[in-house]
C-alpha cells in the first residue's frame, strides 16, 4: 500500500508542477494576456465601464483577481484547477469546463477505439515477425515498418481524407455526426457517429499499429532466447501453447506498460488529426484556442492532456505490478 500512496503523491505533484509551469508562462509571456484584455476593456469601454467592473470581468474569465499579487493569483489558480474551475473563453465568454465535456468524450471515444485496435494489430504482427526473423519477407517488412512509423500523422490524414472522403466520396468529410441527425441512444445517431469517426480511427491505427509491431517484435526476440522457452521447447510442448504461455505473455508485460502511457500521451496527438477532420475533441479545441488566442480555452485543454498522461502513466505502474509476479509492492 504504501507503494501505491508513493506513486499517487508522484503523480500528484507532477500535475502540480505542470500547473504551474502552465500558470507562469502564460502569465509572463511577452503581452500577458491577462493584462492586454484589460488593457482592451478599457480601451473599448472607456466612460462606459468602471475600471473596477473591467477587472471583475476579467476575475471571471480567467478565475483570479488580475489586482491580487502574483503569488495569490496563483494560489487561486490551482484552488480553481484542482475544482475544475478553468474560467471563461475569451471569445464567447462560455465557461471552459462547457467546452472539455464536450470535446472530452469525443476523443476519448475514437482514440480508445483506434489504440486498441492499432495495439492488437501491432503484438500480432510483431509475435509473427519474430517467430520468422531472417526470412527475406521478414526483413523486408520490417523495414517498411521502421519507414512508415516516420511518417507524420497529419500526412495519413490528409491522404485518407483526399481517398475516401473527396475521391471515392465513401465517408463524410468532417465532424462527429451529420446536422440532420437526431442524438441519442437511437440506431441512426450512432450509426452515423460511427460512420463519421471511421476515418479518424483509420488515421490513429495506420499511424501507430507499426511502433507496437516494431516492440512486440523487439520483446519477443529476447523472450525467445530465454532459458524457460528453450526448456518449453525441449519438453515437447505444442507450438501453440510456448508462443502464448511462455512467449506471448511475457513479451507483451513492457508493451502494456507502453499502452497505458499512450493513453494519456496520444491525447496530444490528436491535434492535427481531429483538425484535418474537424473532429469535435480536445486537439481539435486546442487549435482553435491557438489560433484565435484564446489563453483560457488553451489553458483547460493543456490540463486535460497533463491529467491524462500523468493518470496513464500511474495506471501503467500500479497494473504492470499485478500482471508481472517479479515485481512487488513494497
Amino acid at each position: 500500500m504504501r507503494w501505491i500512496y508513493r506513486r499517487l503523491l508522484t503523480a500528484f505533484f507532477t500535475i502540480l508542477s505542470a500547473a504551474s509551469l502552465l500558470f507562469f508562462l502564460i502569465r509572463l509571456m511577452p503581452g500577458n494576456p491577462m493584462d492586454a484584455f484589460i488593457a482592451m476593456m478599457v480601451q473599448q469601454y472607456r466612460g462606459e465601464m468602471s475600471y473596477e467592473e473591467i477587472v471583475a470581468q476579467a476575475k471571471a474569465l480567467f478565475g483570479v483577481m488580475p489586482t491580487e499579487p502574483l503569488w495569490k493569483q496563483y494560489l487561486d489558480f490551482l484552488r480553481n484547477i484542482f475544482t475544475g474551475n478553468f474560467g471563461e473563453s475569451m471569445i464567447d465568454r462560455a465557461p471552459i469546463s462547457d467546452y472539455l465535456t464536450k470535446a472530452l468524450p469525443w476523443t476519448a471515444f475514437v482514440l480508445s477505439i483506434a489504440l486498441l485496435i492499432s495495439f492488437v494489430l501491432g503484438v500480432g504482427l510483431g509475435m509473427f515477425l519474430a517467430y520468422k526473423r531472417g526470412r527475406t519477407y521478414e526483413g523486408a517488412l520490417t523495414t517498411f515498418l521502421m519507414c512508415w512509423r516516420g511518417v507524420p500523422d497529419y500526412i495519413v490524414a490528409l491522404a485518407l481524407l483526399w481517398i475516401f472522403s473527396y475521391y471515392l466520396k465513401l465517408f463524410p468529410i468532417g465532424g462527429a455526426y451529420s446536422p440532420e441527425v437526431k442524438p441519442g441512444l437511437n440506431f441512426a445517431f450512432i450509426k452515423d457517429v460511427l460512420w463519421h469517426a471511421t476515418l479518424p480511427i483509420m488515421s490513429y491505427v495506420l499511424v501507430h499499429f507499426a511502433f507496437w509491431a516494431l516492440m512486440m517484435r523487439g520483446s519477443t526476440i529476447s523472450v525467445l532466447g530465454e532459458d524457460y522457452v528453450t526448456v518449453a521447447e525441449a519438453r515437447g510442448l505444442p507450438t501453440r501453447r510456448v508462443m502464448v504461455t511462455y512467449v506471448g505473455k511475457n513479451a507483451i508485460l513492457p508493451l502494456f506498460t507502453m499502452f497505458m502511457i499512450a493513453i494519456g500521451w496520444i491525447f496530444g496527438g490528436s491535434v492535427f488529426i481531429e483538425t484535418i477532420y474537424n473532429y469535435p475533441g480536445i486537439g481539435y479545441y486546442l487549435v482553435q484556442a491557438v489560433s484565435l488566442r484564446d489563453y483560457t480555452l488553451m489553458q483547460g485543454c493543456f490540463m486535460i492532456i497533463i491529467i491524462a498522461v500523468v493518470t496513464g502513466t500511474f495506471l501503467a505502474d500500479l497494473l504492470y505490478s499485478k500482471l508481472d509476479p517479479r515485481v512487488r509492492l513494497e
